[in-house]
């Protein structure tokens, strides 16, 4: 998965007990090695399967497996060069071998480019009748389903392997932009009030774009902003390289849009995607009504764009350090039940994550679950703070879905969409958020979590909406032979933020400069991943909403939604297991409720005060 936006490496002292064993996937950096040659002659092999499909069911099958197999030991050869990578990019070494993990894979989307070319001219009838015969097959149902379902947008076999040679290439972009953010720009110096002086890098925006004083916020802004907008132009043409390696790969797969591509490659109806911008933006006066909550509570009669992350009042909460994160998760998911809190138990008593911010480590949070036969793994940049109790729960939450899904699938099916995949995490926070609200111990403690509640809607229910907007507007301007600069998606990214921060209707002044915040978003890169934030928060609320008011049959369909991993479709999973309709308004209703019932709370126990 993508790295979370917001939580940047910085670093600190760093405990052995939580950096992570990746001698779990190899012993060494020579057992790697060995391996990598191993597989190098496995995917040189598999082209003389090739004109083999269609001899007999047991062909096949043989063949299935075969590619099944060895894309598994790619993929755990890839696992291992990115967390290590991800510790320090600054060590050669790790960056050379992800490089050749890289060019491994693409090794073998190339030698396999032509199985579902020679699958489809097999004729849908005979591979149905090769599937009715052969039970060595079915862990592959779903994929030769879905590989007769892409029928329309699957190219012959010269156009596959074309596809596939130029993979590489076109996955630049995400690298470039890694280095730029991780490794390359030259983050100024600034002195706070206090005295304090600070190198403004990712991490350190993080921190201090939360700041008490309103003079120390806005120098953050401003002078982490304008690093950024020295890069404009640079940024745009990166971001530029992405999308239009995102228009050719569509085009190239006769699809009239982007959008309609990554909506097709999960079967997800097109109203998913329409219904959620069409429910959010019927929502914006509920956004603007904790915009001027936030204001108030703030004592800020001029709303800006830095008063945006503050909290909304100070409270003793204490420290949230790796031990009392762990302590609080575990305690707030009871109501998951035991082989939920099992698997969580496991995976926190292992050697499965790297907790702490360092110099060189990969920004942000992630849990990579990939390597099928082995535990996943966890990246955390833990600053002991409610944010970073929040991003563990959010992150394991992906980590016990990964396990419920390797216990009840095959590799070929455990793999699972982000779209469910993001409703599993994000669960985890909200009922961290009531455990949190119900046992706080005084009234500003219990605004604390409730503003912390009402913070998580608007990063990920509308800010996370605003983005799908504003990539679906880069995409058609691209589509439409528009030309992309810096400065025009600068533009773009400005106007959304005016429009959703209501400031035409005098709720929040953003200035100009901010316009750049486009180019420190990594989602970006993968093309329309954000607006799934938006679509899996709101099942997340639609289901704990049930889940809070004590109806076990919801829990029980919500795991088994978990345990389903990728074996069929995820809009058809959510259907099927829990009767939730995404098309429909009802999710995304939920949310606008629990954003109201917070802020009625918030009323009531300001209302004491007066």
């Amino acid at each position: 998965l993508p790295q979370e936006e917001g939580a940047a490496a910085e670093t600190t002292e760093t405990s052995d007990t939580y950096v992570w064993d990746l001698t779990d996937l190899y012993e060494s950096p020579e057992a790697w090695d060995e391996e990598f040659t191993a597989m190098q002659a496995q995917v040189a092999t598999l082209s003389a399967l090739q004109g083999t499909l269609g001899e007999s069911p047991q062909s096949l099958a043989h063949a299935m497996r075969s590619m099944s197999d060895t894309a598994k030991e790619v993929i755990r050869l890839y696992v291992y060069s990115s967390l290590s990578r991800d510790e320090d990019q600054r060590v050669p070494e790790n960056l050379e071998r992800f490089g050749r993990a890289l060019s491994l894979y693409q090794a073998f989307s190339e030698a396999v480019s032509w199985l579902s070319p020679e699958i489809l001219s097999i004729g849908e009838e005979r591979i149905r009748e090769f599937m009715a015969a052969e039970p060595a097959l079915e862990p592959f149902h779903f994929q030769l389903e879905d590989t007769l379902r892409q029928a329309p947008h699957t190219l012959d076999e010269d156009g596959e392997a074309l596809l596939a040679l130029a993979g590489l290439a076109l996955s630049q972009p995400n690298e470039i932009y890694s280095l730029f953010a991780n490794a390359s720009i030259q983050w100024p110096m600034v002195t706070l009030s206090d005295g304090t002086e600070v190198r403004l890098n990712q991490a350190a925006y993080s921190r201090y774009r939360s700041h008490p004083n309103r003079e120390d916020r806005q120098l953050v802004f401003d002078t982490f902003w304008g690093a950024w907008n020295d890069y404009e132009a640079g940024m745009g043409a990166t971001l530029n390289s992405q999308v239009l390696s995102a228009v050719f790969r569509a085009r190239a797969r006769n699809f009239d849009s982007v959008l309609e591509r990554n909506m097709f490659d999960d079967a997800l109806p097109p109203e998913i995607y329409t219904e959620l911008v069409d429910q959010v933006n019927a929502a914006l006066p509920v956004f603007h009504r904790y915009l001027e909550l936030r204001g108030r509570m703030l004592g800020v009669d001029d709303l800006r764009y830095y008063d945006i992350y503050p909290p909304i009042i100070e409270a003793d909460t204490g420290v949230f350090d790796l031990a009392r994160s762990e302590e609080i998760t575990f305690e707030s998911l009871r109501p998951f039940g035991e082989e939920y809190l099992s698997l969580l138990r496991e995976g926190l008593d292992g050697d499965w994550m790297h907790s702490h911010p360092q110099e060189g480590k990969e920004t942000g949070a992630y849990m990579s679950g990939s390597a099928y036969d082995v535990h996943p793994y966890v990246l955390l940049n833990h600053n002991d703070d409610f944010n970073s109790l929040s991003t563990f729960s959010h992150e394991w939450g992906h980590a016990v879905h990964t396990q419920l899904a390797r216990q009840n699938q095959p590799f070929e099916t455990a793999g699972y969409s982000t779209f469910i995949a993001e409703m599993a995490s994000t669960i985890n926070e909200i009922l961290l958020q009531e455990y949190m609200i119900e046992n706080a111990e005084t009234r500003e403690e219990k605004l604390f979590y409730l503003g912390q509640a009402l913070e998580s809607l608007r990063g990920t229910f509308f800010r996370q909406t605003m983005f799908g907007e504003f990539e679906l507007a880069i995409h058609e301007a691209a589509e439409a032979g528009e030309p992309l600069t810096g400065a025009r998606f600068s533009e773009i990214y400005l106007d959304l933020l005016r429009r959703y921060h209501g400031e035409e209707e005098g709720v929040m002044t953003i200035d100009e400069p901010y316009g750049i915040e486009w180019a420190y978003i990594p989602h970006f890169y993968y093309e329309f991943y954000v607006y799934q934030y938006a679509t899996s928060i709101s099942g997340a609320v639609w289901f704990a909403e049930q889940f809070l008011a004590g109806d076990d049959q919801v829990r029980e369909n919500f795991l088994n939604v978990m345990r389903a991993g990728g074996s069929d479709y995820p809009h058809q999973i959510l259907l099927n297991e829990a009767g939730l309709d995404m098309t429909q308004p009802d999710p995304y209703e939920a949310v606008v409720r629990r954003m109201n019932d917070i802020m009625d709370r918030m009323d009531a126990l300001l209302a004491e005060e007066d």
